[in-house]
């Protein structure tokens, strides 16, 4: 199969995918709680600082100041007071930060998950176990305490000769469950006459028919629209009432509004998406390859006789050059992504050709679309 009708069929499949996709998510409604959130209702980042011990001196060189200094404090914490010219060279003690994710409504004594990352120089923390550490929110309070035995899913070796190996990411790891809650978090849900919904992806029309949908299931102005993203909803005061009306105002299925008319191209890959409501206004196109080939076909001078000469490689090059003649078509107002298409499949264009064909018509005023480059 060559280039062209492999990209032939690629773009037919994409289009009966695309075509299809568009048709589906027309036709089908989502519940309002894939498509929108309450606000308030969200999670926290925790971070930490601490250390790993237990490493088969896999840990960090001849510790940094932070990492002596981190254990001196621990130590010291324990009534354990080191002598002042004492140089650490533990390595099995490695220097890390702790981060993990405080989901909405965490309550004190539930237990989340923790990454664990190196800070240092510390080539795997595999067989490690992270001591007792704090992790904080972004208002410096401590939201959660992590300790526990790491699980690292990266492998590193070397040899005496200083081959090595390395698989995934040993300076790594994960703790599940490895932090307990100590605080929770306030989340503003059960205040304040009603709750906002907030859509993922904002847009006018969805958020127009949300509020419909809810006002007419619950009749009256219960729900207005606030702007493309956000929709005030009147609720109940009582915290169980707000989560049993919220519970079923989330079940609730509407038709989102289709999205505007796109064309995403990743110029790294040469992939090429365009969306079912892309059109183009009256246009001329044509495409033409050219092509330049150079071939080296090095020549042999031999010396005359007797003239004392030496042999010699003269190069000499043949330059040939090539365009393709190609066709140009036209397109007619309002041309559809079929037509789009089958006309840049009649001139055998490949995808990156197909790439500069739409920033040309976006360049002339033809292309009815956004043009993302990525």
């Amino acid at each position: 199969m060559n280039t062209h009708t492999l990209f032939q069929t690629t773009a037919r499949a994409l289009l009966a995918a695309l075509m299809l996709w568009g048709f589906a998510a027309s036709a089908q409604a989502e519940r309002v709680k894939d498509i929108a959130g309450v606000a308030g209702v969200r999670s926290n980042q925790l971070i930490g600082y601490g250390l790993v011990v237990g490493l088969t001196g896999t840990g960090d060189k001849n510790p940094n100041r932070f990492t002596s200094q981190t254990l001196r404090d621990m130590l010291l914490q324990m009534n354990i007071q080191l002598p002042a010219g004492l140089d650490l060279k533990s390595r099995n003690v490695a220097a890390v930060s702790v981060q993990a994710e405080l989901p909405p409504f965490s309550k004190s004594g539930q237990t989340i998950d923790v990454t664990v990352a190196s800070l240092g120089d510390s080539k795997s923390l595999r067989g490690g176990s992270l001591l007792m550490t704090p992790l904080k929110g972004a208002d410096g309070q401590i939201y959660a305490i992590a300790q526990g035995n790491l699980v690292v899913g990266g492998l590193a070796a070397q040899g005496l000769d200083g081959s090595k190996i390395t698989v995934n990411v040993p300076s790594a790891g994960r703790i599940p469950n490895g932090a307990t809650v100590e605080r929770e978090v306030p989340t503003g849900f059960a205040q304040g006459g009603h709750i906002l919904l907030n859509l993922h992806n904002p847009d006018f029309t969805t958020a127009n028919r949300l509020a419909e949908e809810i006002n007419r299931t619950y009749g009256g102005e219960v729900a207005r629209p606030i702007d493309a993203a956000t929709v005030q909803v009147q609720a109940p005061r009582d915290p169980s009432q707000r989560v049993s009306f919220t519970s079923m105002v989330e079940n609730l299925e509407i038709s989102p509004g289709e999205t505007p008319a796109k064309i995403i191209v990743n110029s790294r890959t040469g992939t090429v998406v365009i969306s079912s409501h892309v059109r183009v206004q009256p246009a001329a196109v044509t495409h033409g390859n050219l092509s330049v080939t150079i071939s080296e076909k090095p020549v042999v001078s031999q010396p005359g006789p007797f003239s004392n000469g030496q042999t010699a490689v003269v190069p000499r090059s043949d330059i040939s050059v090539k365009e393709d003649a190609n066709r140009m078509f036209v397109f007619k107002p309002g041309v559809s992504l079929d037509e789009i298409v089958k006309a840049v499949n009649n001139v055998g264009a490949a995808p990156s050709d197909l790439v500069a064909i739409l920033e040309a018509l976006k360049s002339a005023g033809a292309l009815r679309a956004e043009l993302i480059v990525i």
